[in-house]
């Protein structure tokens, strides 16, 4: 039955009430500013721009490096085939750009998810000699893409035959103070940030890592996601963008001709994850497709755009 409530008890439970809704109106308010006060203190990321040296058009490694120097790059990432030292060395000292590190050329050719012993043999010495050209240039990093899934390599498979044959190489990168970057790629294979991330910690070992590519995520993903996830794993990142209009229209590699800066890689999203996971000073290195003088210079113009780099 109803309870006639006095005057007094009204106010009582009246009071306690708007006590209540103020502490949580504060509380709320109080929690929408500590996220604006974290957004904005997340640490600005300082990007040192560089290209892949098969992006470079030119007669000889000098030629390329000048023109890179040219169009206002810091640095490079050698892939391909190996080169004679002393003719990249000459080039680096004579330009004054910084070999950052070095791509390794087999993992596509004889990866080292391989069913076949030998090929996968063939596969970790190509890693062993990027690793070792990587020291004389004087670089931090070699990229690998640590393997392959197919109709005849599981992913079971893919796994363990890979991070046997990258633990081989180990001991070499520690002697010689030469960074694994693992990159994500099209490889049907480690297929999410999580599983990556434990993919690297599996290795226990300081020498591994991520080697963040931006566009590639894009196609089934985000990559400020992943860029969470990863944290500190990340050593280095490639700079590409995707659209999926493209890709809807034209098939899956059509996204991949989007331009910098005109594809649906979220680079404000990018640049604030890479800042709050810590991330902070890193190489950016342009993978998409490559040319003379003034293709490079569109490409360095739009990395200095959408990766927020002051001229000084």
């Amino acid at each position: 039955m109803f309870q006639p409530v006095n005057r007094r008890e009204f106010l009582q439970e009246s009071g306690v009430a708007l006590a209540a809704s103020a502490l949580v109106a504060s509380a709320v308010v109080s929690v929408a500013n500590t996220a604006l006060a974290q957004a904005a203190a997340a640490p600005a990321v300082t990007f040192k721009k560089a290209v892949k040296l098969s992006m470079v058009e030119g007669a000889t490694v000098l030629d390329k490096f000048k023109l890179v120097k040219e169009c206002g790059f810091q640095g490079i990432d050698v892939d391909g085939p190996p080169l004679k030292h002393d003719e990249v060395l000459k080039a680096r000292d004579e330009t004054g750009l910084n070999i950052h590190g070095v791509v390794t050329f087999t993992h596509w050719s004889q990866p080292l998810s391989h069913p076949d012993p030998k090929v996968r043999e063939t596969g970790l010495n190509g890693l062993l000699q990027a690793i070792k050209d990587c020291k004389a240039y004087g670089g931090t990093t070699v990229l690998l893409v640590v393997g392959i899934v197919n109709k005849e390599i599981s992913y079971a498979d893919c796994y363990t035959r890979t991070q046997e044959e990258i633990k081989k190489a180990l001991p070499l990168a520690t002697e010689l103070g030469i960074k694994i970057a693992f990159e994500n790629v099209w490889n049907m294979f480690l297929l999410s940030p999580l599983e990556f991330a434990r993919y690297i910690d599996d290795f226990q070992s300081p020498q591994v890592g991520a080697y963040f590519d931006v566009g590639n995520v894009v196609n089934y993903g985000w990559p400020e996601q992943w860029i969470k996830t990863l944290g500190k794993r990340i050593l280095k990142v490639d700079i590409k963008d995707y659209s999926r209009s493209l890709r809807d229209k034209k098939g899956p590699y059509a996204g991949f001709t989007a331009p910098l800066g005109e594809g649906d890689s979220d680079w404000p999203a990018v640049l604030k994850a890479l800042g709050e996971v810590g991330i902070t000073d890193v190489w950016g290195t342009a993978e998409v497709q490559g040319g003379g003088k003034e293709r490079l210079t569109d490409i360095s113009t739009r990395m200095d755009k959408i990766l927020q780099i002051k001229k000084a």
